[in-house]
């Protein structure tokens, strides 16, 4: 199953879609953004839209409660012109307020370095949302009421490209992150 919410960049679709169709590297990100998140041997109970901002550009950050409890909250934050760390700040409250005492995945392009900011100690502290992906990269996930099995990591960009007709197309130009999570006792 799935939950997409359509970020920035969707007022064109019919047309950038065409244009995409015809050479997909001229349009790169201008083909529309969304936030997704995929779910496999697990029913979604509830999908919700949290609008960031409108403008300049919009953010919305995909809210998901899985039928098991836990929730998922996946975002792409603002680019550092418009203040990332005041989008992840919001975000974070927003995803903790859904969630209530539940399990929390929190992620996606936060568009913020660990090694850069005091941002994810905040996070940790407020909000209990610990383990960022790696120093160095902006897409993350942080974990409140799980335990962590495997830490997560970066997959190789093939991973992220499909075949069609006889091309590969790369479905993001962020690294997928991979981990694996299970409930805490208690």
């Amino acid at each position: 199953q799935g939950h997409r919410v359509l970020t920035a960049r969707n007022w064109l679709l019919p047309l950038t879609s065409a244009i995409a169709r015809r050479n997909p590297d001229l349009i790169a990100s201008w083909e529309g953004g969304s936030n997704l998140t995929l779910v496999r041997r697990e029913a979604i109970a509830e999908r919700r839209a949290f609008v960031l901002r409108r403008r300049p550009e919009r953010r919305v950050m995909a809210l998901t409660r899985l039928e098991s409890g836990p929730c998922v909250a996946n975002l792409h934050a603002s680019t550092t012109e418009h203040d990332p760390a005041a989008d992840v700040r919001r975000a974070a409250d927003a995803a903790v307020s859904f969630a209530g005492p539940r399990p929390l995945v929190f992620g996606g392009d936060l568009n913020l370095r660990p090694d850069t900011t005091g941002l994810y100690e905040e996070l940790a502290r407020r909000h209990g949302l610990a383990a960022p992906t790696a120093p160095d990269v902006i897409d993350h996930l942080l974990v409140r009421g799980l335990g962590v099995l495997e830490a997560p990591r970066r997959e190789p960009p093939a991973t992220r490209e499909v075949g069609a007709g006889g091309l590969a197309i790369r479905l993001s130009d962020h690294a997928i992150l991979d981990a694996t999570f299970e409930l805490e006792a208690g």
